[in-house]
């Protein structure tokens, strides 16, 4: 992988787990001060988690400048597999089959974001 795919990925991780965090922190205080319950945040987090990282990917996207979909990937697997090793290494607990599915969705959105990000890219250049 180049440099410049490298950096492209990290980028796409900081803008995934920074906007995630925020997004965490107004949710966890929407549920401390409001009468919102658990059922309700979990399908707001289900959206937050599927744009933060299309605009992930659309940031990795942008950075990489080539092969939009490889970098899209790799920006939702990485998220994927440092969410993975987390959840196992910090609770003992694998993924459960609905949390399969959307990480799943989560590399698709990213996939989709990187696509759309080299493609902004480009047209930009011509």
């Amino acid at each position: 992988m180049k440099k410049q795919q490298f950096i492209a990925l990290m980028y796409g991780w900081i803008v995934i787990l920074g906007l995630i965090l925020v997004v965490s922190l107004v949710l966890g205080l929407l549920l401390r001060f409001t009468s919102m319950d658990e059922k309700t945040l979990s399908w707001i987090t289900l959206a937050v988690g599927l744009i933060s990282l299309f605009i992930g990917g659309i940031v990795a996207g942008v950075k990489g400048k080539q092969k939009g979909w490889v970098i899209g990937s790799f920006t939702g697997l990485g998220f994927t597999l440092f969410t993975f090793l987390v959840q196992y290494l910090g609770y003992q607990q694998a993924f459960s089959m609905e949390q399969s599915l959307h990480h799943l969705g989560f590399i698709l959105a990213a996939l989709a974001g990187g696509v759309i990000g080299v493609n902004v890219v480009v047209n930009e250049e011509k």
